[in-house]
């Protein structure tokens, strides 16, 4: 299901979509990783943005401003 960007909740940003190319690669960019790096930390993280942006952090560390 198509993630519903009219209600951006506290849910919402609690999780990163790995199946929407456009969270996937607002990662990447953020980190500063290819889309295939984000994919897997994604995957490797399950869906906790939290999980996925300390290993993110781990791997390249401070995420970029975008």
């Amino acid at each position: 299901m198509p993630d519903d960007k009219t209600d951006p909740g506290a849910q919402d940003r609690a999780r990163v979509g790995g199946g929407q190319d456009y969270e996937v690669q607002h990662f990447a960019d953020r980190y500063g990783l290819s889309v295939d790096e984000a994919r897997e930390i994604i995957r490797q993280a399950g869906p906790s943005r939290e999980k996925a942006e300390e290993l993110a952090q781990r791997r390249v560390g401070r995420p970029r401003e975008v």
